[in-house]
């Protein structure tokens, strides 16, 4: 800026309508030049984690699933028990007691049914183990149903062709299906060609060739819809036979006095019964089944229920087996204790990549619905198993498993949402370096916007998500910097920190591109916010962390260019702002702000901002409390206001609403701290008496805190003249603004949180009006005056020594204490 009066002339104030507002509808929110109570934060950061109590939890839809099991269950085990019941009573009683006396077509229709139903028996036993294999694979149906045999039929011809080629043909094609099929082209990545996974060491179960020929027909896949027709055809079959005997009840004739044969015609009806009553039920559970799965759609349901989308069938049908499995296998009871999440928690623990893939779907899936997100989110954070897979899986990047990457990083931002759960999280040995990995970026403090497309397009050619990685990294960051320990940890990350200040980067055309994609927009926001948590943090760590953010070469420009080229993007503005206001509490930080050009120039360009709209007036308080910060016990930065010509603008600040409140402290700052060179600058603050006067008289709290703290170096600038002339243009007493002054120590009995200096500031003021005029000293004594210091002396603490507040910690000790105040007040006021 050349010289002050073009500063003036650029920054002139227009009073608007719009910004007439009560001073706590403007800034109401925490600053840091008050206190912030422990507990207030504690209930703030708490609101995250609390639980509506109007939701209702919902109803696992899983349960359809369980409860169907256990019938098909109770149904299996009753059949099986009468079929072993029928298997005993022919051995036992028919084969073994009448095998003789036995006509022959009894005798080997017997025999056929016994051996038809142990064929049954062996393979139902071993169904269940085959079709679990057969789930194993995401890209395989899983499900032995009419249904899937007649989509399996398209692929018959195929599989004739493979009888004929070599066993090298089965083999590439296990190594197609046994991982998940991608479309992606063109990929070349260390060990991986055209995106396709280095060749497994293992097979894949569901792909398992049983015999070296016809290798197409004894796969696991297929065995289980062979086991599953064998028991069909062999049920029919026992019905027909034993339906056959039972109508014609013609076992043999009886000769009189034949003993041998007297209850033979009992024992065939007793079996024959049981072997079609065991088949009957048998097909009855199938119908059951069929009827459920295929006309009822019981799947589908609970797959929609669940919200799982189209790739949610593979789990629902592998978590439906596995129940089935615990019921028919254990007790019938066993099914009911599995519920989705335990399911997909165990499926993520387990060495299969198609399985860690189910799970981590699911898992996903849950955790992000707002029906069951809290229960998921609970059983998450009390597994810390769980907690350090997911971890662990943040460091993947093989290709083939991204989504399983970032599904994990999904449900990490999740559970971090929880503060108690973000504890356990950053616990982990190696959980910052695994979240750190999600921060892939090749960009340099010289790359551009194009360049930013252009490596889009490039990671979107490559179908891998960087950018969604960058996403979701830092928001888990974010979470978990809620909590001071964390904060320490993530300062403590090497090479984190610049990371996400990388992050923040964004030049002139992203800013005012109005086409900009959210996505790019969203990744600075996020860093912003991320940045300003960690240079909030209070303590030691606090201290360090800002220390670590400001020695960043490109922390401070990186922000300067989002206030000057951010007017669309006011909300990036304003959280670079606020960091800029944290970093002030240190001064080294302080000083490289100021040495930075055009900062100071831009927050008040920002501060000054008449044509701004309403939904901007945050960046404008933002601005004035960055500001202040700065101007705080920095000579350097109070001289470098000075020169940019803003006192004018600042004094004519005192009227409007929305600024009075930054435009007093930066004054203060400034009458305080740019030294006796600066005295000839300064006076034209005089002008400024009759708003701040009026200001004291009429308001309160914190706005008639920084007035009267004003004030104190206001009066420093007047002579006996001119201070009785400013009472005078202002229509005020001398008399008046004394009462004032000890309204306010009676009316802060103890020291005010809210406002911690306005009972020094009252007392300072009140000295400088006894040391000018004999008659004011008078006049104090009054109103009571040294009683009420008394009660000050009896009342004082540490909050009022500090001008600016880290948490509850105080900074920027004044130089007097309240306690000289009062001895210096009281023996003006002594008799002489």
């Amino acid at each position: 800026m050349e010289n002050g009066s073009n500063a003036a002339k650029e920054w002139t104030i227009h009073m608007q309508v719009s910004e007439l507002k009560k001073l706590k509808e403007t800034s109401s929110g925490p600053t840091i030049f008050a206190p912030q109570s422990s507990s207030i934060q504690k209930r703030e950061s708490s609101n995250s984690d609390s639980v509506s109590p109007t939701r209702t939890a919902a109803c696992a839809p899983e349960k359809k699933l369980t409860i169907f099991a256990l019938r098909l269950a109770v149904l299996e085990k009753t059949a099986t028990g009468l079929g072993t019941l029928g298997f005993i009573w022919a051995t036992v009683v028919l084969l073994g007691g009448f095998a003789i006396t036995l006509d022959k077509k009894d005798f080997w229709l017997v025999t056929i049914i016994l051996l038809i139903e142990g064929t049954r028996i062996f393979s139902r036993s071993h169904e269940l183990e085959w079709q679990h294999q057969a789930t194993w694979s995401v890209a395989d149906a899983g499900i032995s149903s009419f249904r899937v045999l007649v989509t399996t039929s398209r692929s018959f011809i195929e599989n004739l062709k493979l009888i004929s080629k070599p066993f090298s043909a089965l083999r590439n094609r296990s190594q197609k299906n046994g991982y998940i099929a991608s479309d992606r082209k063109d990929v070349i990545r260390d060990g991986y060609v055209n995106d396709q996974r280095t060749p497994s060491r293992t097979w894949t179960n569901s792909d398992v060739p049983l015999l070296p020929f016809a290798p197409w027909v004894f796969i696991s896949r297929n065995i289980s819809k062979l086991l599953y027709w064998l028991q069909l055809l062999s049920a029919t079959a026992c019905i027909v036979l034993s339906m056959m005997r039972l109508i014609k009840h013609n076992y043999g004739d009886v000769q009189k006095g034949d003993t041998d044969r007297r209850n033979r015609k009992a024992a065939l009806t007793m079996f024959y019964s049981l072997a079609l009553a065991e088949a009957m039920l048998f097909l009855l559970e199938k119908a059951y089944w069929e009827w459920n799965v295929i006309y009822c759609e019981l799947l589908e349901k609970v797959n929609r229920e669940c919200e799982l989308g189209s790739t949610g069938m593979v789990s629902i049908r592998r978590f439906f087996y596995d129940s089935y499995s615990r019921c028919v296998n254990g007790s019938i009871f066993d099914g009911l204790k599995m519920d989705m999440v335990t399911f997909a928690m165990d499926l993520l623990a387990s060495n299969s990549p198609d399985e860690q893939l189910i799970g981590a779907r699911l898992l996903r899936q849950f955790a992000t619905n707002e029906l069951f997100s809290d229960a998921t989110l609970q059983k998450i954070g009390i597994s810390i198993q769980v907690i350090e897979r997911l971890v662990e899986m943040l460091n993947w990047k093989d290709p083939q498993e991204e989504e399983v990457r970032r599904s994990a990083a999904e449900i990490l931002s999740r559970v971090a949402s929880k503060k108690q759960n973000s504890l356990r999280v950053a616990g982990i040995p190696g959980a910052m370096e695994s979240i750190s990995s999600l921060l892939q970026t090749n960009r340099n403090s010289t790359i551009s916007a194009d360049e930013i497309s252009e490596k889009k397009v490039l990671f979107d050619r490559d179908n891998y998500s960087f950018w969604t990685f960058n996403h979701l990294g830092l928001l888990i960051l974010k979470k978990l910097s809620r909590d001071h320990d964390n904060c320490g940890k993530i300062g403590n990350t090497r090479g984190l920190l610049p990371k996400i200040i990388d992050f923040t980067h964004a030049d002139e055309k992203l800013l005012k591109d109005p086409t900009v994609t959210p996505s790019q927009i969203l990744t600075v926001k996020r860093s912003l916010q991320l940045v300003k948590m960690l240079a909030s943090t209070t303590g030691t760590s606090g201290k360090h962390l800002r220390k670590e953010i400001s020695e960043i070469v490109f922390t401070i420009s990186n922000i300067r260019d989002i206030l000057r080229f951010g007017e669309r993007q006011p909300i990036l503005q304003k959280l670079g702002i606020e960091i800029l206001t944290s970093l002030a509490l240190e001064e080294d930080a302080t000083e490289k702000i100021g040495r930075t050009g055009g900062v100071l120039k831009e927050l008040f360009i920002l501060l000054f901002r008449h044509d701004s709209q309403p939904n901007q007036n945050h960046v404008r308080i933002a601005a004035g409390e960055a500001l202040g910060m700065l101007a705080l016990d920095s000579k350097a930065n109070c001289q470098r206001i000075l020169k940019l010509g803003v006192l004018e603008n600042l004094v004519k600040a005192l009227q409007v609403p929305l600024l009075r409140i930054s435009a007093a402290r930066i004054l203060r700052n400034l009458c305080v701290y740019a030294g006796k060179e600066s005295y000839n600058s300064l006076r034209g603050i005089t002008a400024a008496a009759p708003t701040v006067l009026k200001a004291i008289l009429s308001e309160e709290n914190k706005l008639q805190e920084v007035m009267v703290g004003l004030a104190v170096h206001i009066f420093k600038f007047m002579n006996v003249e001119d201070s009785r002339d400013m009472f005078q243009g202002a229509g005020i007493t001398e008399a008046d603004l004394a009462y004032t002054l000890v309204c306010i120590l009676k009316k802060h009995q103890h020291p005010p949180a809210r406002v911690p200096r306005i009972r020094r500031f009252a007392i300072d003021l009140a000295i400088s009006m006894m040391r000018q005029k004999e008659e004011t000293i008078r006049l104090f004594r009054e109103l009571g005056m040294k009683d009420e210091l008394h009660s000050v002396l009896e009342t004082t603490a540490e909050i009022e020594n500090f001008n600016i507040f880290s948490g509850t910690v105080g900074l920027s000790r004044h130089s007097t204490t309240i306690h000289s105040l009062v001895d210096t007040a009281l023996k003006l006021l002594q008799e002489k």
